[in-house]
């Protein structure tokens, strides 16, 4: 994964090196069309100050970010018949992330429309439970 804001991808659309299907743009974020989209309307919403991901965006941008995935989510439900959206970002190569710079898919859904995120179901005992549970609050 790229991770040189000079040659990234997505910095390079926002700083209109590489055209794109803007769909928003403010001074701190655009958003533009996904070119191999999940779905018809398919949208990336990204910072334009570069990011590596989710978790090394500071809070005010990835505020922001999220406003703009809103508004976007509401525009497809209107505007493009959507029935539903998906709202989600990768952290990582093992979690799917392949442009490295933080950005978020906003993904209308239709009726029938094949698309599956699936999660399979995972059991865990409660004594694995309580050991994760107490790990990841030693981390907030």
């Amino acid at each position: 994964m790229e991770d040189k804001k000079e040659s990234c991808l997505f910095c390079r659309i926002a700083r209109g090196e590489i055209p794109s299907y803007k769909v928003y743009e403010d001074n701190e974020v655009l958003a533009f069309l996904d070119i191999s989209p999940a779905s018809r309307g398919h949208t990336l919403v990204i910072p334009k100050e570069h990011f590596p991901d989710f978790t090394l965006c500071p809070k005010n941008i990835l505020a922001h970010c999220f406003e703009v995935a809103q508004l976007i989510a509401q525009a497809q439900i209107r505007q493009l018949g959507a029935t539903g959206t998906n709202v989600l970002t990768n952290v990582g190569k093992s979690a799917g992330q392949t442009v490295r710079h933080f950005h978020i898919h906003v993904i209308p859904r239709y009726e029938d429309d094949g698309l599956q995120l699936a999660f399979p179901p995972h059991r865990l005992e409660d004594k694995e439970m309580l050991l994760l549970q107490d790990s990841i609050r030693k981390g907030v």
